[in-house]
């Protein structure tokens, strides 16, 4: 699949077939990677823009949703990756809109200790935005919008992207750029 292709197919919503695990930067006690639980509903737009929901959950199988997090932005393709035909490189760039709303009391609660200068108070279901300012909890640094160096890869009606590295890291850099593909995503 060449990138014009690769581009026209894509345009519409996926979801997440089932709640997703990934290794998170963040680590328990003994050392080890806390997971991290995730569903998610992207959609690609005209004009290489996208739109993405995720719902983060304290458990493997979504029962508990801890936060929702809307970011909107741009992709921007950059070229062929190698693992596997058809793959594209692509950077997510949130330059559009970044939301986060909390859905449970103590995910509120560690907002308000971590995040609460330049926020109003946190509230189990109201939505704060937190596009262009300092968001600690996500590592997000004022002025400065969210991006991944990440990848693309549509194969027998799923959509692909990169999955998380074993050691947790992120795709802050070219360097950290996935390597393999994670859960796919099915067309809505």
């Amino acid at each position: 699949m060449h990138l014009e292709d690769t581009r026209q197919a894509l345009v519409g919503d996926w979801a997440s077939i089932a709640p997703e695990i990934r290794p998170s930067a963040a680590r328990n006690a003994d050392g080890t990677l806390k997971p991290f639980y995730l569903t998610r509903a992207f959609k690609y737009l005209d004009g290489d823009r996208f739109e993405l929901r995720i719902v983060n959950s304290a458990d493997a199988n979504g029962a508990v949703p801890l936060a929702k997090i809307a970011i909107k932005g741009h992709m921007l393709w950059r070229g062929p990756h190698p693992i596997a035909e058809g793959a594209q490189k692509v950077d997510f760039v949130a330059d559009e809109g970044y939301e986060v709303t909390p859905l449970v009391q103590g995910f509120a609660d560690v907002l308000n200790q971590v995040a609460g200068q330049g926020y109003a108070r946190w509230e189990v279901g109201a939505t704060q935005s937190v596009f262009g300012k300092t968001f600690v909890p996500f590592g997000l640094a004022q002025g400065r919008h969210f991006m991944e160096y990440d990848l693309v890869y549509l194969a027998h009606g799923m959509l692909f992207w990169g999955a998380r590295h074993i050691d947790g890291r992120g795709f802050d850099t070219e360097a950290n750029r996935p390597t393999n593909l994670q859960i796919p995503l099915v067309r809505q």
